[in-house]
């Protein structure tokens, strides 16, 4: 497990079992603060996992909250030294979607609805760059290189060898029929989504339009879930400038809710393969048509 440690997951489940020490001692953030004499938005930012925690931080902590086994106090500290690791995704420079990647990355599977664009764990390297060239404004080559390599690594997490992710997706007919680069590249992407599909650990279903109205028109989102249970789960929810991520058993449990949902009302894993051949077709006609019409204007 050593090696697949992950900083950012490690913060956070490191965050929210000192907070769940403190509310057991009885004692307010401020009053933690005063006693170790650091700023109360310190105490804050560690137990939201927003900042490194030192085993030094850890072992005043649990001194305060009066931990006396010493087990729990060595897997805090090593959970603690584990947090101030680089992870894979810090080489490729400041990328927006680092705390996801962080997530992904120690998740053991995902289950994710993609409203108009196939989730970026199942793009192809011309859909992926055509995604992030023409929705991201003001984007200059290097960073638009940078994200693409950072996406494309992150892909190989669901052909881990030994933790392959357990995925499963459930896409609207929308992120299907929008040309996103052109319709060689969406030909291209959804043979790619047919052959994922025969893999034993991924299922990729189809919402189509003849399902009407349903819950996911609110927008895209992803449940992740980790090793320590089925109380350990993050949704992920796609926004422009800032994504949210809920931890909340009540909102996790929603969104489980919400995808299970939209299982149901999706085809099924069988049907949504002939779906997505029959539309790979009508990309083939579409590329011959530019074709000789590109030919027809020369």
């Amino acid at each position: 497990m050593a090696g697949h440690t992950n900083p950012t997951v490690r913060r956070r489940r490191l965050g929210a079992e000192l907070r769940r020490l403190r509310l057991d001692s009885g004692l307010k953030c401020t009053e933690v603060a005063e006693r170790l004499m650091v700023s109360q938005p310190k105490i804050s930012h560690m137990e939201n996992g927003n900042r490194a925690i030192s085993p030094r931080d850890v072992r005043d902590l649990c001194a305060l909250y009066g931990v006396t086994d010493q087990q729990v106090v060595d897997a805090l500290m090593e959970m603690a030294q584990e947090s101030g690791q680089r992870g894979w995704w810090q080489a490729y420079g400041d990328i927006p979607q680092s705390v996801y990647l962080a997530l992904e990355t120690d998740a053991t599977s995902l289950h994710t609805y993609g409203s108009t664009v196939i989730p970026s764990l199942l793009q192809t390297p011309a859909y992926a760059l055509a995604v992030i060239e023409e929705t991201i404004p003001l984007l200059t080559a290097e960073q638009a290189g940078s994200r693409l390599k950072a996406r494309l690594r992150s892909q190989h997490r669901i052909f881990d060898p030994t933790r392959p992710l357990r995925l499963w997706a459930v896409l609207d007919e929308s992120a299907l029929r929008r040309v996103v680069g052109s319709p060689d590249v969406m030909r291209e992407q959804l043979e790619h989504l047919h052959a994922l599909g025969t893999e034993p650990h991924i299922t990729v279903q189809v919402l189509p339009y003849t399902a009407g109205a349903h819950p996911g028109m609110s927008g895209q989102f992803s449940i992740l879930r980790f090793t320590d249970g089925p109380a350990a789960a993050v949704v992920h929810v796609d926004r422009f400038t800032s994504d949210l991520y809920l931890d909340k058993h009540s909102d996790v449990e929603h969104y489980g809710v919400l995808h299970d949902h939209l299982q149901h009302r999706a085809l099924s894993p069988a049907v949504s393969s002939g779906f997505l051949t029959d539309v790979a077709k009508t990309y083939i006609d579409a590329a011959r048509h530019v074709r000789v019409r590109e030919a027809g204007d020369r």
